[in-house]
């Protein structure tokens, strides 16, 4: 089976003898690396979570854990 190289489209051959599959080398690999280390690639989510909503969740786990009988906010 051949396959297309994510990086620069060059065909390359699904095996054990391309041992950067699917990329067709090394530079490619590490290209594609670097793309995802820059965050120039991403996995899409759902729906974007804005700040408001995180700082909400975030007090809402704080109320929770305050009305448990330990109280994680106070030494013991």
């Amino acid at each position: 089976m051949k396959v297309n190289c994510p990086t620069c489209e060059k065909e390359v051959e699904w095996g054990n003898m391309s041992p950067y599959r699917p990329f067709c080398s090394k530079k490619c690999q590490l290209i594609d690396l670097g793309e995802w280390a820059n965050e120039e690639k991403a996995i899409p989510v759902k729906g974007p979570q804005d700040e408001a909503n995180a700082q909400m969740d975030i007090e809402d786990i704080e109320a929770m854990l305050s009305e448990q009988e330990q109280d994680f906010f106070k030494p013991s």
